[in-house]
């Protein structure tokens, strides 16, 4: 979570690429285990858009987002 308020544009993929990873594995027992990787990915990419967004729009001329 701390990838939404500081370093998204570096956080955001590295909770992608961890979350990606946790899916291919296989831990033993009952249920769905892959709901945290999941989330951890889904986190990641709303984060990284989240970044990209800011960064364009800080870059335009002007005031920027805000």
């Amino acid at each position: 979570m701390a990838g939404f308020f500081v370093l998204g544009i570096i956080l955001g993929p590295v909770a992608m690429v961890c979350g990606w990873l946790a899916m291919g594995r296989s831990w033993s027992g009952g249920g769905n285990r892959a709901w945290p990787a999941l989330v951890a990915f889904v986190l990641g990419a709303i984060d990284t858009l989240l970044a990209i967004i800011w960064l364009v729009g800080a870059a335009t001329p002007g005031t920027g987002m805000f």
